[in-house]
């Protein structure tokens, strides 16, 4: 038990003692959408088109963020934190 609160207390004391790497981490990882996202901005994308999204280009209207680590593979999001179609 107290080497966990040790670590955690280390962790805090870590980021506390490097605050601009922090701050840089926090603005990195807002910036990027989700597959959340993605995926909503798709199903926005169809009910204003009436028709799929071809690329992931065709979304970046609708999300704000960087969505090109992203592709859109059976009509969903695919790319960094999506789960499969065998996972949904």
């Amino acid at each position: 038990m107290s080497a966990a609160v040790t670590v955690s207390v280390a962790g805090i004391s870590y980021a506390a003692m490097n605050p601009d790497r922090a701050e840089e981490h926090a603005r990195e990882v807002a910036s990027q959408a989700t597959c959340r996202t993605v995926d909503s901005a798709i199903v926005a994308y169809v009910s204003m088109h009436d028709e799929d999204p071809k690329k992931i280009a065709d979304l970046a209207d609708l999300v704000n963020g960087d969505i090109t680590a992203y592709r859109i593979v059976d009509g969903m999001a695919a790319g960094p934190g999506c789960k499969t179609r065998l996972q949904r």
